[in-house]
């Protein structure tokens, strides 16, 4: 099973950028397709971005569309996350994920999560 490590979190200004890396071992990284799911404190942990085993397909959630964007790089076993005009309502811990079964919005189809990264964003 795939072993994942988030970084690239911090404390940064609305209107900043921040970009979150979630790099792989155990595992080859293509295999898989990774998502980005974010839990702020009292919430449920949302759906964020998704993101193929090839990088062809993305898919992000609403509220960061056309703000966040997610890549990935299959030779260093890397998933990113860009994210730019970032907006308080963005703090939260960023976690990302991997399914063998395909580029899924729900975190139960995921069984492979790294620790988390702080996102805190100021106003």
């Amino acid at each position: 099973q795939v072993q994942l490590v988030e970084s690239g979190g911090g404390l940064v200004q609305a209107g900043g950028s921040l970009r979150l890396s979630c790099t792989a071992s155990g595992d080859t990284l293509s295999s898989y397709s990774m998502a980005w799911f974010r839990q702020a404190p009292g919430n449920e942990r949302e759906f964020v971005a998704v993101i193929g085993t090839r990088g062809t397909y993305t898919y992000y959630t609403t509220s960061v569309e056309g703000r966040f964007t997610i890549s990935r790089d299959n030779v260093k076993n890397t998933v990113y996350l860009q994210m730019n005009s970032l907006k308080p309502e963005d703090t939260a811990v960023y976690y990302c994920a991997a399914s063998t079964i395909g580029p899924f919005y729900t975190p139960s189809y995921y069984r492979s999560w790294g620790q988390g990264t702080q996102v805190t964003v100021t106003s």
